[in-house]
């Protein structure tokens, strides 16, 4: 019913930056909030950064001061503007979105298919 679809991945050495976006589609009536997760194999996903429809941002401590996570709402667009990117940073990143698809129901929690992020020593 909703899609997410990311991009902006790839391969980049330290120090490097990357700017993912992830547009929703679908039957869409509100989208509260759209953030970013990254999970490994064999991992749990974990939080990178959210945002909500209001514009207060919540950041996992290893990237404040590096990741910068914006919307356009008229766009259904979510970025992430990934800055001074180490190895660490490596893995899949996956699209989150908070979505009510109806005023009749409550809201559901979308994921994309993930894109990859390789950060090179």
């Amino acid at each position: 019913q909703v899609q997410l679809v990311e991009s902006g991945g790839g391969l980049v050495q330290a120090g490097g930056s990357l700017r993912l976006s992830c547009v929703a589609s679908g039957n869409i009536f509100n989208i509260f909030t759209m953030g970013w997760y990254h999970q490994a194999p064999g991992k749990q996903r974990e939080l990178v950064a959210t945002i909500t429809i209001g514009g207060t941002t919540n950041y996992a401590d290893s990237v404040k001061g590096r990741f910068t996570i914006s919307r356009d709402n008229a766009k259904n667009t979510v970025y992430l503007q990934m800055n001074s990117l180490k190895p660490e940073d490596t893995d899949v990143y996956y699209c989150y979105a908070t979505v009510k698809t109806s005023p009749y129901r409550p809201p559901t929690d979308y994921w994309g298919q993930g894109t990859q992020v390789t950060v090179s020593s």
